[in-house]
């Protein structure tokens, strides 16, 4: 797979495969049996995946409620363990957000909580140091300078490699540049063919040389039928490559800027490597602008 650029000459660069694994929705319910999960996490390394991203915030929250705070770090974390594949992947996690009852969702940007989870999140994955941390969403509650200011007090502890911020916009992101110089490497937002007023924030990571990982990715695309209905030019391009619509989307995605990252997520390992092949996938410059037009 090809690869992109995750970092600097400052804090070091990383190549990763241009496609990552999105790791929300992997949990242990039953119809996502231990096995099924851990041939997915090979087959994602097997075809150049290598970034694979999970927050201390994903888990079964309908089920567990505030006991799903890092579940799923703890589930991936034993699955490369067992695979014997820590070292061939760059393992991120993010925090700022909390699981409450009934599995909703709430933020906490304060100084206490993000000291707090990051040593949660280092013990749960098994790491010294967590190779890239992630403030994972605003909290209106505090000013977003503290809570930048924070994670730049962590990042000077050693106990992160480097920092990435996710659902900020562009204020935000040349904010947190300011406070966090080269130790901000990447922005998460959500982007795809369905979501793209993240735009903006694309262009502000080419300028600040930070990556751009967009999260669900392939959100939005629905059913073969939803699909030749809301995306009727992401439909006819995949039937002339013959490939799925989904490896459209992502390399239309990739072909927006080098330093895009798209992170889908998958749970079976027919549908990362689907994933992955599209990091090959050439769409010619007449594809690309239907694809932009629609």
């Amino acid at each position: 797979m090809q690869t992109r650029t995750l970092g600097n000459d400052t804090v070091g660069r990383h190549e990763v495969g241009a496609i990552g694994l999105g790791l929300m929705t992997f949990d242990q319910t039953g119809d996502q049996p231990r096995d099924q999960l851990r041939d997915t996490v090979r087959a994602a390394v097997d075809a150049g995946v290598t970034l694979f991203d999970t927050a201390d915030a994903y888990g079964p929250g309908e089920q567990l409620g505030p006991d799903a705070q890092g579940a799923n770090e703890t589930l991936i974390a034993g699955l490369l363990d067992e695979l014997g594949l820590r070292d061939r992947v760059l393992l991120a996690t993010k925090a700022g957000h909390v699981r409450t009852d009934g599995g909703g969702w709430a933020t906490d940007g304060s100084p206490a909580h993000l000291r707090q989870a990051v040593d949660d999140s280092r013990r749960r994955l098994g790491v010294e140091q967590i190779a890239l941390w992630q403030h994972h969403r605003p909290d209106s509650s505090v000013d977003y300078a503290d809570t930048v200011g924070t994670l730049k007090d962590v990042y000077d502890t050693g106990a992160v490699a480097v920092v990435g911020l996710s659902n900020a916009d562009p204020e935000q992101i040349r904010q947190a540049h300011a406070i966090l110089g080269d130790a901000l490497v990447s922005v998460q937002n959500q982007f795809s063919p369905a979501f793209r007023s993240s735009a903006a924030e694309i262009d502000a990571c080419a300028e600040l040389g930070l990556a751009f990982l967009p999260w669900s990715p392939l959100g939005g695309l629905g059913s073969a039928k939803d699909l030749a209905s809301k995306h009727p030019a992401f439909a006819q391009v995949a039937d002339e490559l013959g490939v799925s619509a989904q490896q459209v989307a992502l390399a239309w995605e990739l072909a927006q800027s080098a330093v895009v990252i798209p992170i889908p997520g998958a749970k079976r390992p027919q549908s990362v490597q689907d994933s992955a092949a599209a990091a090959d996938l050439q769409l010619t410059d007449e594809q690309l602008a239907r694809l932009d037009d629609e």
